[in-house]
């Protein structure tokens, strides 16, 4: 499913973020991406993303390498993945409904079927009676499950989420990681960046640990 091979991310001025990276990643598995504050957890996420293009090295998704993938073909491979971010982009100009509606409406869903999987996956977060409020109204923790539901709407085969939790009360937190394992238990890949060891304890998945850029 995903797999790299001295995969390297250098930045102009010459910082290494990624420094020859070699992992692989299965199918239907869960991975934490761990390690201290600018190990290069971010970077990472946003590579797998094709967010951010590699340097050198090679990494392949769904068998294909992006760091050899044309820029035309990056909105196709992002359909089969969620993202979630600390930092949502919620539409708060938007209700809660239509933000979840927005990937459907932007692939071409016809309305009516983009309605139902769009309360199905509100459903799923457990947000479903919350459809007609603004995002503003919403707790932090309630917007990271917005935010998820927005991401796995579209029925990615691989959710990734960098820090998904890193804002959030204990009780919060446990919440989301919850949501994340019910997707992995119906197949779905995650991958999840943390600071938090805690998770690894109670999850058990493969751990990817980075250190100033390096796999452990």
């Amino acid at each position: 499913m995903i797999s790299a091979s001295r995969l390297t991310k250098r930045y102009p001025g010459g910082y290494e973020a990624i420094k020859e990276v070699s992992f692989e990643i299965r199918t239907g598995e869960m991975v934490f991406i761990t390690g201290h504050s600018g190990a290069g957890k971010t970077t990472l996420v946003k590579l797998i993303a094709a967010i951010e293009r590699p340097t050198s090295g090679s990494l392949v998704v769904n068998g294909q390498n992006l760091a050899a993938l044309r820029k035309s073909a990056i909105p196709h491979l992002r359909r089969h993945f969620g993202l979630v971010f600390q930092d949502q982009k919620l539409l708060f100009d938007r209700s809660v409904l239509d933000n979840v509606l927005l990937p459907l409406q932007i692939v071409g869903h016809p309305h009516r079927e983009a309605v139902r999987r769009a309360r199905a996956a509100l459903d799923k977060v457990g947000l479903l009676d919350r459809e007609k409020a603004n995002p503003i109204a919403l707790s932090g923790g309630e917007q990271q499950r917005l935010a998820i539901a927005r991401a796995v709407v579209n029925r990615p085969t691989v959710l990734l989420a960098d820090e998904p939790t890193g804002n959030l009360d204990a009780e919060s937190a446990t919440a989301i990681l919850e949501i994340f394992q019910s997707f992995h238990q119906v197949g779905v890949t995650v991958l999840i960046s943390t600071h938090d060891p805690s998770w690894i304890k109670r999850y058990q998945p493969q751990v990817l640990q980075l250190d100033h850029g390096r796999l452990v």
